[in-house]
């Protein structure tokens, strides 16, 4: 079961750290990831990192300005979010991947996903 938190209300500019935190499961045998579903359009990949934490990986839009980071020993990701854009409001939903599988099957065109939490909104305002 993951659960995500963190979600609110922030000016264009501000942070936001989201966390996602498992439960049921061996954390460190799965990669994990953020997803991110704005109104109106489908749900899009923003960043996952691998079982160690040691790789990470980013949308293009993402890169420069997101962090993804993980605490095995809290059973949580993170996803840490500065200079936060109003095109950056959406829900987003964390997400793990296959046991065993790597990050890059969550960032494929076509993400295979072990599990999702429930989404948690974003938004940014101007």
């Amino acid at each position: 079961q993951l659960q995500a938190s963190g979600g609110g209300l922030v000016q264009a500019g501000g942070s936001l750290r989201l966390s996602c935190a498992a439960s049921g499961r061996t954390f460190s045998n799965y990669a994990m990831g953020w997803f991110r579903q704005a109104p109106g359009k489908e749900r899009e990949f923003v960043a996952a990192i691998s079982w160690s934490g040691g790789t990470t990986h980013y949308v293009d839009s993402a890169e420069g300005r997101f962090t993804i980071y993980r605490d095995n020993a809290k059973n949580t990701v993170y996803l840490q979010m500065n200079s936060l854009k109003i095109e950056d409001t959406a829900v987003y939903y964390c997400a793990a991947a296959r046991e065993n599988n790597s990050w890059y099957d969550l960032a494929a065109p076509r993400p295979s996903v072990g599990s999702w939490g429930q989404g948690t909104l974003v938004t940014v305002s101007s």
